[in-house]
């Protein structure tokens, strides 16, 4: 095992391929989630170590919300490499570039905006073998929703009766997402606002002006959300329409499923595009101290 170093922007293929191999459940976008973490806010502080054979790699940042919380964001070791203490050593380094930051706690856990998972998906075992191997707490637990994309998305309707209360629906184009991030930061908080002007996709709803609700695709990668409403549109069925005008947006983007990340309205979801729970996290943190 030779010495770890931080990353330099000529590693970047190497790292999405020591993703790609390591990460079995997210092959396909493993690339695009090494893009995302090499590219978040203007005001994170992060860092991403390799090893001096590029087979391991770990991304490593501070929360923007507590300034004592460092964040392991993504950590891979390629398979061949596997058994030799790879996983331990970027996790120290992590952690000791992180102490250098002032982080007194080190969670693997989502450090929104720019995430990979909300923690540990519990299908990758070693990975939360190892976690708890090094004395990592688990302290809570969040999960994924499917959609399929494959059935009826249509909204026509809803939109008709919309218009008739006054509501239009529209896709939020480039000169629209300034106003928009300003509405979601306002209403909800900054992440969701950096994550409605990144999206791929994004659709809002406004009555005499006023923004009512939006809702995003793609902030992180392949994944829907986030999206809200305000208290002015609950009761309309503006988050229904909003939902489903992104998730036919996704399919014609040639997907036939997606993720609702981090999900906390199990019920709207099922109800609104027949999506169903399943992918879990499990979420860990350590005492730096």
């Amino acid at each position: 095992m030779s010495g770890i170093r931080e990353a330099v922007a000529a590693d970047a293929a190497a790292l999405a391929g020591i993703a790609g191999a390591a990460l079995t459940l997210d092959t396909g976008e493993a690339a695009s989630l090494v893009a995302r973490l090499a590219a978040p806010p203007e005001y994170r502080c992060w860092t991403a170590l390799v090893t001096g054979d590029l087979d391991g790699v770990v991304f490593a940042s501070m929360s923007a919300r507590d300034p004592h919380a460092g964040h392991v964001d993504l950590f891979a070791v390629c398979p061949e490499a596997r058994g030799a203490g790879l996983g331990r050593a970027l996790l120290a380094a992590a952690e000791d570039w992180l102490r250098g930051q002032g982080a007194t706690e080190v969670r693997l856990a989502g450090n929104p905006p720019a995430y990979a998972w909300p923690g540990i998906d519990v299908r990758y075992t070693e990975a939360a073998c190892l976690a708890e191997s090094l004395g990592y707490e688990r302290y809570d637990v969040a999960w994924n929703m499917t959609a399929d994309l494959t059935g009826d998305l249509s909204v026509d309707a809803d939109i008709a009766r919309l218009a008739g209360l006054g509501v239009t629906v529209h896709a939020a184009a480039p000169g629209d997402r300034a106003a928009l991030s300003a509405f979601v930061g306002e209403r909800w908080n900054g992440n969701w606002a950096w994550e409605a002007e990144q999206a791929v996709g994004c659709h809002y709803a406004v009555r005499e002006g006023e923004i009512l609700g939006f809702a995003a695709w793609g902030a992180r990668p392949t994944w829907f959300g986030p999206m809200g409403t305000a208290p002015a549109a609950r009761g309309l069925g503006v988050g229904r329409v909003l939902l489903r005008r992104c998730l036919a947006e996704q399919r014609a983007a040639g997907m036939s499923s997606t993720q609702i990340g981090w999900v906390g309205p199990l019920h709207f979801y099922a109800r609104a595009a027949g999506a169903h729970a399943e992918r879990v996290f499990w979420l860990y943190r350590r005492d730096l101290r």
